[in-house]
């Protein structure tokens, strides 16, 4: 059990860190009666963390735990130093490295005795998954999601046969029943602020309900009708649009009036949040035309073919909206069939954008698993939104700019759950 839980410490996500050493050595003493204990990387014995720097003239590794704490581990001329590779729940398959074969943002598992303050240790033995091998089955894992996958959004729950129907953010893709019955299925969760996919807990089949995205890993039938999962990935998200009013780069917050109700709210902009924007010219082939034109009346997918007084086509049992692309589906159906069909490979080919790219006056869409009415953390957050804004209010019956970010907002495109 010991070795498996070191395994699953290893091949957690880890991050890039660029601090001195001397600056991580500086890190706050812990406030009065806090128990440093309560970060579950450092115990009396070991130190679970990325290395954030090397000082190899003073023979120490400056480790940083998931939590945030920093460990200067020091190694000594008999220190043994071991490279596991990532997903290994044993130590059969390590092999000998060295300290000169260590660098930054591999992750270390240092073995010894921790100091009362636990800001430092000796180490016996170093164990090492090397950012390369992590990078390397990351990719591998994220192949394999992509392979072995679906994704969409929730559109019924079987609690008593234990089934979830999705459907497909795929435009035209026919609804998937995800039968979740067998005890050895996994399932994980965002919790509320969660941004990155490796951040979902540890869930249940009770958590999940109509209107959630879903991501499951598993085995389709030959007709694709039903997906046996291994495991399931589930969260709740809001997808809000509005105009930038302030950018505080220093604290990475950006205020928006929102165009749902023209509402104010703080945008927090984690380290791990994306930031992306739309190419002015990609912005206008997605409206419906080349660069500076106006999109045509009615471009906005199935609203154009419906005569003059027609209803919109009702959701599907659960309340859920229609598929993307599917009459009443809105201008967002055009959008993906353009651009490819799944709405998250195609926010993620759009380009970085930065803090300082966003000025007050411009327009941006951000996803959220946060609930406050105030004040949230990005998931994904896209700028340059303007010519798409502009398509949804020129779509007939949008009823001006809150009905028209509404229409574009609430879209079944799965904007929200990130990739493995």
């Amino acid at each position: 059990m010991k070795k498996l839980l070191l395994a699953l410490a290893l091949t957690a996500a880890s991050h890039a860190l660029h601090e001195s050493p001397r600056a991580l050595a500086q890190t706050p003493a812990p406030a009065a009666g806090q128990q440093t204990s309560a970060d579950p990387g450092i115990t009396p014995n070991g130190v679970i963390g990325e290395v954030a720097a090397i000082d190899a003239s003073a023979k120490q590794l400056f480790l940083k735990t998931d939590a945030g704490s920093v460990v200067i581990v020091t190694v000594a001329d008999n220190t043994n130093y071991v490279r596991l590779p990532p997903g290994e729940t044993t130590l059969a398959k390590a092999t000998k490295t060295a300290l000169s074969e260590i660098g930054a943002g591999d992750r270390v598992f240092a073995r010894g005795s921790v100091a009362a303050d636990s800001k430092s240790m000796m180490a016996r033995v170093v164990i090492v998954n090397t950012k390369a091998d992590l990078e390397r089955k990351h990719e591998a894992d994220r192949a394999e999601w992509k392979a072995r996958g679906v994704v969409g959004t929730v559109t019924a729950v079987n609690p008593q046969t234990k089934e979830i129907t999705l459907q497909s953010r795929t435009p035209g893709a026919p609804p998937v029943v995800i039968a979740a019955s067998d005890a050895k299925v996994k399932f994980r969760r965002y919790a509320p602020d969660s941004v990155r996919f490796s951040d979902a807990k540890a869930g249940t089949f009770e958590e999940i309900k109509v209107g959630d995205q879903l991501r499951a890993k598993g085995e389709k039938s030959p007709d694709g009708a039903r997906f046996t999962p291994e495991e399931v990935v589930t969260g709740s998200f809001r997808t809000l649009m509005g105009t930038i009013t302030a950018v505080n780069p220093e604290t990475r917050e950006i205020q928006i009036k929102t165009l749902q109700g023209n509402q104010p709210v703080t945008i927090v902009v984690s380290k791990d949040s994306s930031l992306k924007r739309v190419p002015p010219e990609a912005a206008a082939m997605m409206a419906g035309g080349a660069p500076g034109s106006t999109p045509p009346q009615g471009a906005g997918g199935g609203a154009a073919a419906r005569p003059a007084g027609a209803q919109a086509a009702a959701p599907p049992a659960g309340g859920a909206p229609p598929a993307a692309g599917a009459p009443g589906g809105g201008g967002g159906g055009m959008v993906v069939r353009r651009m490819g069909g799944d709405m998250q490979e195609m926010i993620e080919r759009l380009p970085a954008a930065t803090l300082a790219e966003l000025k007050p006056g411009s327009m941006v869409v951000f996803s959220t698993t946060g609930t406050s009415a105030e004040r949230v953390t990005a998931i994904q957050l896209i700028a340059g939104i303007e010519p798409l804004v502009a398509m949804m209010q020129a779509r007939p019956g949008a009823g001006g700019a809150n009905r028209g970010g509404n229409s574009l907002a609430n879209l079944n495109l799965g904007f929200g759950i990130g990739q493995p």
